[in-house]
């Protein structure tokens, strides 16, 4: 296919240009597709959506994360396999023969297959590679040059596979056995040959080995002694000062001893002798005496003879004699194969390389197998895959992205985009950076607890708080109980923001209201109990003084504070005077008074659905999936009405009847009589401003009720005065009538 020049198409989601992948040839343009335009580099292969064996092979190297590369070697082969590349594009279990391109790949299908009796088949689905890759890695020859014991007859060479694998250990062979590589082998056997070389430079020596062993075990025991010896013939108050002194002996008295006692040890071989000889068979320390009579039987009368004493020259023969043993032992090389009871011939090694050469030599069959696999799982899941990596068009078409872990439900509302968690404490760090309203849970099924986080993007969070209880579906439909156990807050929706100073009102006033009632509460019980000892002690009192016969004191009445009763009215005339000014305010724009209100609405509501809304447009699901080891390439906005999308609401089905009566309803509020009150407020406070008075008589209009103090009132305009320069004419005579 020639893919100069190819043309792509972009579709717009979550405010970003995302590739469409329509058919092969934008398949097998992907390596040239800029990937900056590529909505992720790289994804885990854990804690997603898609078959672990998929992801599997389609990490090559590991190292448990797929990227960009991953993917383009996943196209490559497809391109190698597939005769046509788009049907990779739609999700099938199975590939058909006629689809398969590479004739080695094509070959291998058919032999598996044929080995698992389906001559005939068209298609080669999952299930049968699966079949066919076990039985073919439970083989004992599987293609991984590692063989295990099982790979060769019972006899010389298997034991020596099983003495490999205890010295020098092993490694895991396909089918899931310990078993050895040649690495393994040659170590095994280098160290085989040089513990037999060792052997054999001392094979003329071991007949004294018994010797040499009862010699070591009383070596140090016998050069104490003979030193002691040399000491008293040098001074002969040392024969007393080094023999066991009467305080050692005399501690003894007092214990319990046993043959093998420490303190008994301790004491020389024998009674220091200045003439340094050694009774073998008497009069010894009994601590030494089985260990003296086995270096007897064992060393000395082999190598010297028969004899009853030993002595320091005696001693030195003996080690004469022993020295080339004991410098052969010295030699002995460390190896992990000194420990084995039997070691395996040297020449051993050669039958085992060729076994394991045979077991390599099925190397290239596997990898067809493999390759296969790859075929049919990215027929399969490849495009899926795409769909979450590419480009996100899973996600914004509401057809569940791999990310996501299933639903949690939860206060009348399912919340559909749920991540899981493994590291709480990172994943809080960087997902509060979404600005998305986060619900972190901790779900737990027949003794399995995970977290997940879930995304609130609907509704109001008023009733969400720490421990609250839901329930969580996974992708397989299990069900595990949910409890809330940390909140990210963040805007929900500008419908949210515009009601929270009100809902933050109406709280600040209940918990006022609250506070207040409970020092009331405190106070009226402190009254109560003062009350109650005032009663007590007047009592008191009225005894005392009837038993002296007078008669007991009036009660002093406290005074009235003044000053706090003219604060209290200063304070009410102030409210009734802002109140006034409110609504003269508010009445006196007439008809433009709804306007006014929703102003007024719109300046205390305004501030918070602004940066609600500014938040909103920065909701972005990268950063929760960031936290999770995906390498997000840019914005995956979540805008409001996608958010109305991934958290559904709870709604009454259509058609659905619905029987409004409530016996156990609250009592509703005369909600008609409010609305009377309401009006006739209204009214009076426009009537109040003058505004109603020209609908109305002039008896009732405000100016002539109110007089002065109607606010509409105004003073009449005096009359001009008369001038002084014109003269005076007297008004006219009546005429008489006749």
């Amino acid at each position: 296919m020639a893919l100069q020049g190819h043309r792509w198409q972009f579709f717009r989601a979550g405010a970003v240009d995302q590739v469409s992948l329509r058919d092969g040839f934008d398949l097998l343009a992907l390596p040239d597709l800029d990937q900056k335009l590529w909505v992720a580099l790289a994804m885990p292969t854990h804690d997603v959506d898609v078959d672990a064996k998929t992801l599997e092979l389609l990490d090559v190297n590991k190292d448990g994360r797929i990227r960009v590369q991953d993917i383009l070697d996943a196209v490559a082969e497809i391109k190698r396999c597939f005769k046509n590349p788009s049907e990779v594009l739609r999700s099938a279990d199975a590939v058909a023969l006629d689809q398969i391109a590479d004739a080695k790949v094509l070959a291998a299908i058919k032999r598996m297959l044929a080995d698992l009796g389906k001559k005939t088949e068209t298609q080669i689905s999952i299930a049968d590679t699966d079949a066919v890759t076990k039985a073919f890695e439970t083989t004992v020859l599987n293609g991984d040059a590692i063989i295990i014991p099982a790979s060769a007859d019972e006899g010389p060479v298997r034991e020596a596979i099983e003495a490999a694998i205890a010295s020098v250990g092993s490694v895991t062979d396909r089918s899931g056995k310990p078993g050895i590589d040649k690495a393994l082998c040659d170590a095994f056997f280098d160290q085989v040959e040089q513990h037999n070389a060792w052997f054999a430079s001392g094979k003329d020596l071991v007949a004294n080995e018994a010797a040499a062993d009862a010699y070591l075990a009383i070596k140090d025991k016998l050069e104490d002694y003979f030193t002691r010896c040399r000491l008293a013939a040098y001074d002969n108050r040392a024969q007393t000062a080094l023999a066991a002194a009467d305080a050692e002996l005399a501690a003894l008295t007092t214990k319990q001893l046993t043959h093998g006692d420490a303190a008994i040890e301790a004491l020389p071989l024998a009674k220091v002798d200045a003439a340094a000889r050694l009774p073998l068979r008497s009069a010894v320390n009994p601590a030494w005496a089985d260990r003296l009579a086995a270096f007897t039987d064992k060393t000395v009368v082999p190598l010297l003879g028969a004899r009853e004493l030993l002595t320091p020259a005696d001693l030195a023969q003996i080690a004469d004699k022993l020295a080339a043993l004991l410098a052969w032992r010295a030699a002995k090389p460390v190896t992990k194969v000194a420990g084995l009871a039997k070691l395996p011939d040297a020449s051993l090694r050669s039958k085992v390389h060729d076994l394991i050469a045979a077991d390599a030599a099925l190397a290239d069959e596997y990898a067809q197998l493999t390759t296969v696999q790859r075929v049919v799982h990215y027929q399969r899941d490849f495009g899926r895959i795409l769909r979450n990596f590419v480009n996100f068009s899973d996600f914004y078409s509401k057809k569940d992205g791999v990310f996501q872990a299933g639903t949690l439900y939860i206060d009348g509302r399912a919340l559909h985009l749920c991540i899981p968690v493994s590291d709480a404490g990172k994943h809080g760090a960087l997902a509060g950076s979404s600005a998305a309203c986060l619900i972190y849970c901790d779900i737990k099924r027949d003794g399995v607890m995970k977290q997940i986080a879930a995304a609130l993007t609907n509704g109001d969070d008023d009733n969400i708080f720490v421990g609250r209880n839901g329930i969580f579906y996974d992708r397989d439909g299990k069900d595990w109980d949910a409890t809330v156990a940390k909140i990210v807050t963040n805007p929900i929706s500008v419908r949210q923001a515009f009601w929270s100073p009100y809902k933050r009102l109406v709280k600040a006033i209940e918990d006022n209201f609250t506070k207040r009632a409970q020092a009331a509460e405190t106070a009226s019980n402190a009254k109560l109990d003062a009350a109650a000892a005032s009663v007590d002690t007047a009592a008191d009192v009225g005894k005392q003084t009837a038993a002296n016969g007078g008669t007991p004191p009036e009660p002093v009445a406290k005074k009235i504070d003044l000053g706090t009763i003219a604060a209290i009215g200063v304070a009410i005339g102030g409210i009734g005077t802002l109140f006034g000014a409110l609504l003269s305010t508010m009445f006196g724009l007439g008809a433009w008074l709804p306007l006014g209100l929703i102003a007024l609405m719109l300046l205390i509501s305004g501030p918070a659905m602004l940066l609600a809304w500014l938040k909103l447009r920065r909701r972005n699901l990268g950063p929760i999936l960031d936290a999770n080891g995906w390498a997000i390439n840019g914005r995956a906005r979540i805008n409001v009405s996608f958010g109305a999308a991934m958290t559904e609401l709870a709604k009454i089905p259509q058609g659905s009847q619905r029987v409004l009566s409530d016996p156990f309803a609250d009592k509703h509020p005369p909600w008609k009589l409010y609305l009377t009150g309401v009006t006739l407020v209204v009214l009076a406070g426009t009537w109040y401003v003058g505004r109603l008075d020209k609908y109305l008589p002039e008896s009732i209009r405000s100016v002539s009720v109110l007089g002065t103090s109607a606010p509409a009132y105004k003073a009449p305009t005096p009359a001009p005065a008369a001038a002084t320069s014109a003269p005076t004419v007297p008004a006219p005579a009546p005429t008489p009538a006749k």
